[in-house]
């Protein structure tokens, strides 16, 4: 399983110009699920979510999490997150999850955010969406739950 995380001011998406999901300052996520991933990628996701220090306390240092501020997360479902662009011009997908594991085990992080305490909003899984945010920083994290990077 693979994010980007960006830490933002707001943020809204779009599905056919109704709002579907919005937030103000928090995390705007994209999941990316690869195949193989499972329940224990879903938890060490959201986890990581809840609890990486990436806001500023009163020293200006990153020393708060998401749930210290009391901010909320948008999560967007985006298989381009495991396309390999290694080879010749366009991108192969052949790493991301069939499409019915990759919604479950993106619901299942949206319930595990959910559980924590931690508002979340998001997109609509397989859907064409537009996503707007106002980034504050920018501050832009990527994590893998294989811990490839």
């Amino acid at each position: 399983m693979r994010i980007i995380c960006q830490r933002v001011l707001e943020a809204q998406v779009k599905v056919n110009d109704d709002i579907v999901g919005s937030i103000n300052r928090g995390l705007l996520v994209y999941l990316g699920v690869g195949k193989g991933d499972t329940l224990t990628d879903a938890q060490f996701i959201s986890d990581k979510l809840i609890n990486l220090r990436i806001f500023s306390d009163d020293e200006g240092k990153m020393n708060l999490s998401v749930q210290d501020i009391s901010g909320s997360i948008l999560l967007i479902s985006n298989f381009t997150l495991h396309g390999d662009c290694r080879k010749g011009r366009r991108p192969g997908f052949d790493g991301a999850s069939e499409p019915n594991v990759a919604n479950e085990l993106y619901e299942k992080v949206t319930q595990l955010i959910k559980a924590s305490g931690v508002p979340v909003e998001k997109g609509v899984f397989g859907a064409h969406m537009h996503v707007s945010s106002i980034n504050d920083g920018p501050v832009n994290f990527i994590l893998d739950s294989t811990k490839l990077f």
